[in-house]
């Protein structure tokens, strides 16, 4: 099978017709139940794919409605987006974390008539911002007891009856297969896929527009470079992070698509462990926070083994090291060699055994984190991109020359500035129709075609680009110096004893930090006295200040009373910190720093 040719794809949902068809009963969707795994194969899901875009069409739905998805990741949620744009519709995800008041503001500012669940505890709140807004004039179930009808509002569905091919002489599924090929004949690369609400480290989410045209570069851009350099054969994706984030839904839905690749759902980031081991993926995304995780995982566990397993790592990290310099010693080829038949193998073996790549984005990874991984034999690829850019700008390759303090060169197609103020600027079909109902902001995002990114950065000698930081979390103090915080807290959560850390000092004259210690690495340890929990904090930020420059280093330091977490709403689903909110929680604390 050849690879997709994306520059004539007019939809995604074409694109994903032309798969199905040339791949009828090969695995397509996989999911564990009943401690069993299962596959649902490109017809199946075709099939369903197009009885519920007429089902939705016959709830009254016109061309560009919006319907929204809240589901966690399951072989539904992708056969009920790909049906609702075969709908001729617009997809809509929120997150299954949102409050009753995200909800309320998605269906609000989006105008969604028709809502897909699934179920169970995801409903209350679900259901509450529906009887507020008053938008939503259909509700669609996938599990579990439906609502009582007669106490809402608004029209309740069954998902099975929406899906039931029926006898299959009857020709249902052929008939949908047909209406929803007509609607897609009319459809452009510019049109209008999806509406992905950003999940916001500030200020309220805004619905970024984005093209199946945008979402196809991607792909595109994508494909080409890891086709380039693995091959391609029949690669299978493990899919975890939120798929109503843009990351996931572009590289771990619609990638998977346009290579004609299986995409199998863990059942939750508390199994995602034994779900790798299990389903043995070849390919996933993941974001920089569980590579932290993992690190320490591993790195605890290889300490258990004895004193090989150490010196082992030992000599792969100091290897990996090396090779990333471009220095060697004599006799180096033979401990990699070495390394591959010992360590390498039982550390590949965690993530399944069959992995080409892990790609990292949604924030970004200390180049220490990504070193690790890759002196142990797990190829990681770090990305960089946004929401608005559909959100993949660049990304690191092996024939590129992998470097972990880069993102990558810039994906094919993509256009990538650097304006004099350091911010990035990128042009391309990538780019976002704009904000949805929201011609201000978008005026202000883009400006003469070309995407104002917000991210500080520059190009290496190689054309790879280097991420300083965020141009508006720069930290400016006192006397005019700029700190960039992001780099500072990945050296703080780097050392065992803290867990997670926000630098604090914008207009101050010196740096100050919010802690959360590790509590599994003084537990372990019997540490539980405040002044003693304070003196580890203290040796460790005295190791990082070493290592940074006058005006970065830590003076003062304190601690939150609870981690960073999704359900206080101090971590976007992406798991990056939202400094607002953590701010507005500390800020008296934080302040008091500089007083005593």
């Amino acid at each position: 099978m050849q690879l997709a040719d994306f520059p004539a794809a007019s939809s995604l949902v074409r694109l994903f017709f032309d798969r199905a068809d040339a791949l009828r009963d090969a695995p397509f969707l996989g999911r564990k139940h009943g401690g069993t795994w299962t596959t649902l194969s490109w017809a199946e899901a075709a099939d369903r794919v197009c009885l519920l875009a007429q089902a939705l069409r016959e709830l009254d739905l016109a061309t560009g409605d919006r319907v929204l998805i809240v589901a966690e990741n399951r072989p539904e949620w992708c056969i009920a987006d790909i049906a609702i744009m075969a709908a001729g519709l617009v997809t809509t995800p929120a997150y299954i974390t949102n409050t009753a008041a995200d909800h309320a503001h998605i269906l609000a500012d989006s105008g969604a008539r028709a809502v897909i669940v699934s179920g169970g505890k995801l409903l209350a709140p679900l259901l509450q911002a529906m009887r507020e807004t008053g938008v939503a004039q259909h509700l669609v179930v996938m599990d579990g007891d439906l609502p009582d009808a007669t106490a809402q509002p608004f029209a309740v569905h069954r998902w099975a009856d929406l899906v039931d091919p029926g006898a299959p002489e009857d020709g249902r599924a052929a008939h949908a297969r047909t209406a929803a090929e007509l609607r897609q004949s009319g459809v452009g690369r510019t049109d209008l896929a999806c509406i992905i609400y950003t999940s916001g480290t500030g200020g309220v989410p805004r619905g970024v527009m984005l093209s199946h045209g945008a979402i196809l570069a991607n792909v595109a851009g994508a494909a080409t470079a890891l086709v380039g350099d693995y091959g391609w054969h029949t690669e299978r994706f493990l899919s975890f992070l939120p798929l109503s984030h843009a990351y996931e839904h572009t590289a771990g839905q619609w990638l998977p698509v346009g290579l004609g690749a299986e995409i199998w759902y863990a059942e939750s980031l508390e199994k995602l462990a034994g779900n790798m081991a299990e389903a043995s993926p070849t390919l996933m995304v993941v974001v920089p926070r569980l590579f932290e995780v993992l690190r320490a995982r591993i790195i605890k566990q290889v300490a258990g083994q004895g004193k090989l397993a150490q010196r082992l790592m030992d000599q792969a990290l100091a290897l990996g090291t090396r090779q990333a310099a471009g220095t060697y010693r004599l006799g180096d080829k033979l401990l990699d060699l070495a390394l591959d038949r010992t360590l390498r193998p039982k550390i590949r073996a965690r993530f399944g055994g069959r992995i080409k790549a892990l790609v990292s984005g949604g924030a970004p990874l200390n180049p220490e984190v990504g070193r690790f991984f890759q002196s142990l034999g797990l190829p990681l690829l770090q990305g960089y991109g946004q929401t608005e850019a559909a959100p993949v700008i660049s990304c690191n390759y092996p024939s590129a020359g992998i470097a972990m303090e880069t993102v990558g060169p810039p994906l094919q197609g993509n256009e990538v500035r650097v304006a004099p103020d350091g911010e990035l600027l990128v042009r391309g079909e990538l780019v976002m129709n704009g904000y949805w109902n929201n011609p201000e902001e978008t005026a202000k995002a883009l400006i003469d075609g070309w995407l104002h990114t917000g991210d500080i950065g520059h190009f290496d000698h190689r054309g790879r680009i280097v991420i300083t930081d965020r141009k508006k979390d720069l930290i400016v103090n006192d006397k005019g110096d700029n700190v960039a915080p992001q780099r500072v807290e990945g050296m703080l959560t780097l050392q065992p004893e803290i867990a997670q850390a926000m630098l604090y000092g914008d207009r101050r004259p010196y740096m100050v930090a919010l802690l959360v210690p590790d509590a599994e690495w003084l537990t372990e340890r019997g540490i539980t006295e405040p002044e003693a929990i304070r003196s580890v904090l203290d040796v460790a930020v005295s190791r990082v200040n070493a290592s940074l420059g006058v005006v970065e280093r830590i003076r003062r330091f304190t601690l939150a009373d609870a981690p960073f977490a999704i359900d206080n709403g101090e971590l976007t689903p992406s798991m990056k910190i939202r400094r607002h909110m953590i701010r507005a929680r500390y800020e008296d604390r934080l302040g008091a720093l500089y007083r005593s």
